[in-house]
């Protein structure tokens, strides 16, 4: 493409992100409606769409109370029979906008937005980075409208000369990324009927979400290959209550749940580490006792859950972590209590006995097998299922919210009351995808990058790595199979009813991933904003290259 063509492209992504953020699409609110229509009617606008108008659908979400939907665009070459095909998403929903403050209303506006932040106390980097004019301030400006823009403005170019290409490409223009990805999970199903109808040979799935510096004062590039995943390991404490006047009598469950915390949480030790890259540690993102009144008595159980990020470790291998790390946990408080309790009876001049406590700790499938065993499965069944119908009725209740008084009522079913820890997994599930290079897609997918970054020369330096860091609609074009993701279904009471995941399908995807995104930076803060010459410049070309590196393994030649 030429220089005048390279920039007329440029320009057009510019519009069409500015033309996006100013549409709102706040989360699970009626806006995201207005910015799927939106999007539909860009693409049906273009020539290719009109006149192939069964290649543009609107892809209802699955039992949605809002009645959003995904926009799915196919453009499929004519160059050769190729049945070679590459999926593209990009989400067009945003988080809220009360950061803004008195600035609400600008937060969409990016022009006028930009004069209002001249007059607010920003930190050195954001005031730097406003008063250059190289950057663009908005709500859902880097995450990821900017994104959306480049894929939408490319598959306008690629249609213009469909005649010249290779293969196909599949748009999904999905909502609720910031929420509970339902608009990806409606698509899943989708693509797979696709595939199975139209003989698509899938290759590869690329998203162009946001890509931000790694560090302070990183001023590299990134191509991110395969994504990060997620597990929500919980764990329901169960302690003995007792008077505060008795206080040895009891076992806190609060402490037991301290002591979990300790023991695990932004502990290295349970990160992943895969080709050099090491995911994120575990951190705590509740904890609450189950008390809802004052009184002088000591809580009964506690509950808390972490946010797991994995590179590589499966559900059951994380349970098996977690439960040992409880396990230990729960030794320890039994032994500082021993030697408290020690220290107590000599200052208080009365006889010292060990006390009774032991530490237990199981996964709720063991638990569910002792309570099936005792009490029979059809009983078992039939009192979970009734609770599960009742709490259906109430969407006030939270899916963690949802899980946890499953596990609360089986508990309630046992004989076995002494304190105890039961591990679960509570929603949502992001699979990790790992390109590792050993499967031929996987390949295929490495080198279109490396292409890609070669036709840039050394105007930038652009690196590729492993793991795209943020949790992204990416982690469900693939999921583990057998007994690893059986584990996560036995372990997760929300499962199959206030929960669900395609598995099936995800499993018959089974893609390798990349993200290759405009750059930016303060995502879901005020400071929200994109760097405009890698943006509108840079990001679009390493994603024309990688696109038709993988559809026509040619030799790369930059725009």
């Amino acid at each position: 493409m030429e220089k005048m063509e390279k920039e007329a492209l440029a320009q057009r992504i510019e519009r069409l992100t500015l033309e996006l953020v100013n549409c709102r699409s706040v989360v699970a609110t009626s806006d995201e409606l207005a910015m799927s229509e939106l999007v539909y009617k860009v693409l049906s606008d273009l020539p290719y769409w009109k006149q192939n108008p069964q290649l543009l659908v609107k892809q209802p979400f699955i039992n949605d109370p809002l009645g959003r939907f995904s926009v799915v665009a196919r453009l499929e070459g004519q160059k050769d029979a190729s049945k070679k095909t590459v999926i593209t998403i990009g989400h067009t929903d945003t988080v809220g906008i009360s950061d803004y403050g008195d600035f609400k209303g600008l937060a969409t506006k990016p022009e006028a937005l930009i004069e209002a932040l001249k007059t607010v106390t920003l930190s050195e980097e954001a005031k730097a980075d406003l008063d250059s004019g190289e950057w663009l301030f908005g709500r859902g400006i880097l995450d990821m409208k900017c994104g959306v823009a480049i894929i939408i403005s490319l598959l306008e170019l690629l249609s213009g000369d469909v005649e010249n290409l290779s293969g196909n490409i599949v748009f999904a223009a999905v909502g609720d990324e910031e929420g509970n990805s339902g608009g990806m999970l409606s698509v899943v199903p989708e693509l797979v009927r696709l595939q199975e109808k139209e003989g698509y040979e899938y290759l590869a799935v690329l998203d162009t979400d946001y890509m931000a510096p790694r560090y302070e004062g990183d001023e590299d590039r990134y191509i991110y290959i395969g994504t990060v995943g997620k597990l929500m390991p919980s764990f329901y404490v169960i302690g003995k209550e007792t008077h505060v006047g008795d206080p040895f009598k009891g076992l806190d469950p609060n402490q037991i749940a301290g002591a979990i915390i300790h023991k695990i949480n932004k502990n290295v030790a349970f990160s992943d580490v895969a080709d050099g890259e090491v995911s994120l540690p575990p951190i705590t993102l509740q904890q609450r006792d189950q008390k809802e009144e004052y009184s002088v008595q000591i809580a009964r159980a506690t509950n808390l859950y972490f946010n797991y990020a994995t590179h590589k470790s499966t559900p059951d291998e994380v349970m098996s972590k977690m439960i040992r790390a409880a396990h230990e946990a729960f030794s320890d408080v039994v032994n500082v209590l021993n030697e408290r309790y020690d220290i107590y009876c000599k200052a208080s001049r009365m006889e010292h006995r060990l006390l009774p406590w032991r530490a237990r700790v199981i996964s709720y499938q063991a638990l569910y097998e002792a309570v099936k065993e005792e009490r029979g499965e059809a009983v078992l069944k039939a009192h979970i299922e009734a609770l599960k119908a009742e709490m259906l009725k109430d969407p006030s209740i939270d899916e963690r919210l949802f899980g946890q008084r499953i596990v609360e009522a089986v508990h309630s079913l046992w004989s076995f009351k002494d304190p105890i820890v039961i591990v679960y997994f509570s929603p949502p599930y992001y699979p990790h995808n790992y390109v590792k290079g050993n499967w031929a897609k996987d390949v295929r997918l490495l080198e279109a990058v490396d292409q890609a970054i070669q036709a840039q020369g050394s105007a930038r330096k652009v690196l590729s790595r492993k793991f795209y860091p943020y949790i992204s609609d990416l982690s469900f074009v693939s999921a583990p199979k057998n007994e690893r993701i059986v584990a996560l279904q036995n372990n997760m009471p929300a499962y199959g009813s206030r929960y669900k995941l395609p598995i099936e399908d995800m499993q018959k995807l089974s893609l390798p991933v990349v993200n290759i995104g405009p750059y930016g930076k303060d995502a879901h803060q005020f400071t929200e904003r994109i760097q405009r010459d890698y943006s509108f410049n840079v990001a679009p070309q390493l994603v024309y290259e990688t696109l038709l590196a993988l559809l026509e393994e040619r030799e790369s030649s930059a725009i």
